[in-house]
């Protein structure tokens, strides 16, 4: 990795269970120092379930905005659509739903909760969008190419000046590929959207895999 880098904890065989509770401390640590926080959150099926865990933490979920780090550009109802699955595991809890919009300017974020694809893209940063880590602009749509078989729609994204505007960055993977991948981009030897992130990052980054 190189000198540069930020701190960076790597964490195995963290089951939803540890990965909840560690957010949670999280959470609740950056709530006993600001009034209000925001977090952005992944999509795709590795979430849901801490979703799940989280909602039962004792947190004060009115002070918290989520925010998607991407979406599908599908109505909320649509079973492909982040901030609707996001929506009926969180509001419930309290918390302040965010959907993504073109214009949006996000805040800073306690949390960048973040997922990782088998082809090193991060939020909807597929490798085909070239995302830059001095772009201008906090949200994009783009187009995946090749699109998703189970996924086929435009997205928006949080972009990587965006992301890496938070207070710590935390990965959340699965499977011995994915750590493989990620490692290597951790240690500069990769130019995909994760390794972009990772060189673009200033604050603590965890991964538990």
């Amino acid at each position: 990795m190189p000198a540069s880098a930020p701190a960076f904890d790597l964490i195995e065989d963290a089951g939803d269970d540890r990965v909840a509770q560690w957010l949670a401390g999280r959470l609740r640590a950056a709530l006993a120092v600001s009034a209000e926080i925001a977090v952005t959150v992944p999509g795709g099926s590795t979430p849901f379930p801490i979703f799940d865990r989280l909602a039962g933490e004792d947190i004060a979920w009115a002070r918290v905005a989520v925010w998607p780090g991407d979406d599908r550009l599908v109505p909320e109802d649509h079973p492909a659509s982040n901030v609707g699955k996001i929506r009926a595991r969180l509001e419930p809890a309290g918390a302040r739903i965010v959907p993504l919009t073109e214009d949006a300017q996000p805040p800073h974020f306690a949390v960048a909760w973040l997922g990782m694809g088998a082809d090193g893209h991060v939020a909807s940063l597929f490798p085909n969008t070239d995302p830059r880590a001095d772009d201008p602009r906090p949200v994009r749509r783009l187009t995946p190419d090749p699109l998703p078989p189970e996924a086929p729609f435009d997205r928006l994204s949080l972009t990587i000046p965006a992301l890496v505007d938070s207070d710590e960055i935390v990965f959340v993977i699965r499977g011995a590929d994915k750590r493989k991948l990620f490692e290597a981009a951790a240690r500069g030897e990769t130019d995909l959207p994760v390794a972009r992130l990772l060189r673009a990052a200033h604050r603590k980054v965890t991964c538990f895999c």
